[in-house]
């Protein structure tokens, strides 16, 4: 008996860490078929197939959808899994909508669909605006890699400001993106976002002004500074300002969304005195307008 009880514990020790090591939930349902055939069995194919079935037998509907997005998204099937996403999150809870969101911006981005991605950028933004994306609460708990971590309203409007800024330069309306990632640095400045506005700069042929932006990083004033890769980039736009003469094209005059900047004022406006009390960023974000390079 004692040596059959050791065999079990061994046996389920050695099951427990299969489910560790290949990061596959336990079971024999659709999901966990789909997540086995695309984590271990490395056959994406089949694992959407699956994944599928899943979402119709309602089997962890919200992480079947998500996770069928990102295996479709690898195999360059983005604009079904677009349509996937659009059409079946009404089957995923309320709490799974944020991260569907983003899901739908990666995909947006991965296929070249700037005008959607930037209009579902402003909408989340104005959830947040809102005081609804965070009900009410100064954090929220977000999974990056299987490892849960808090999220603050500080660091989540600037994260969605830095790729609204990014999208905007994809479109070369770098005059829309400045204003963005001005506002982005001011609530939650870092090195990756001073980079893309001193290249932002740049185009608007504001050697000076990129000079100024560049060298926070390069002396260390910024968070992210010590990574390398952000370093490597700051010296790049150096020598790319070197290299560079004054003078500004006038296909890089595009000018500001007027719209979208006065209607987050408006918003800041009537909102204020609520959001005053549950998030205190919003205050920081409304010392923004005299700054505006309109």
């Amino acid at each position: 008996m004692e040596r059959s009880s050791k065999k079990n514990s061994k046996g389920k020790q050695e099951k427990d860490m299969y489910h560790v090591i290949h990061k596959v939930p336990y079971g024999d349902s659709p999901y966990v078929k789909a997540k086995h055939a695309q984590l271990v069995e490395k056959d994406p194919e089949a694992a959407i197939v699956l994944f599928w079935k899943a979402i119709n037998a309602g089997d962890r509907v919200d992480s079947a959808l998500k996770d069928m997005a990102v295996v479709m998204k690898q195999l360059d099937r983005t604009e079904e899994a677009i349509e996937a996403v659009k059409s079946f999150r009404i089957l995923c809870s309320k709490t799974a909508q944020d991260s569907l969101d983003n899901v739908l911006i990666d995909l947006y981005k991965k296929c070249g669909k700037i005008e959607e991605q930037i209009e579902l950028l402003k909408r989340k933004l104005r959830l947040i605006y809102q005081g609804e994306a965070f009900n009410g609460k100064p954090t929220k708990t977000a999974r990056s890699h299987g490892k849960k971590f808090q999220v603050s309203v500080k660091q989540e409007i600037s994260r969605l400001l830095g790729n609204l800024g990014w999208a905007y330069m994809q479109k070369s309306n770098f005059m829309m993106a400045e204003v963005v990632y001005r506002k982005a640095q001011m609530i939650d400045p870092d090195s990756n976002k001073a980079c893309n506005l001193g290249l932002c700069l740049i185009k608007q042929a504001r050697y000076d002004d990129a000079y100024l932006v560049i060298q926070d990083v390069l002396q260390g004033r910024l968070s992210g500074y010590d990574d390398l890769k952000s370093r490597k980039r700051a010296e790049e736009l150096v020598m790319e300002l070197k290299s560079r003469q004054p003078l500004l094209e006038s296909s890089d005059l595009v000018g500001l969304d007027d719209d979208f900047v006065k209607g987050l004022e408006q918003l800041m406006d009537e909102w204020g005195p609520l959001r005053s009390k549950r998030l205190p960023i919003f205050e920081e974000i409304s010392q923004f307008r005299d700054q505006l390079a309109c």
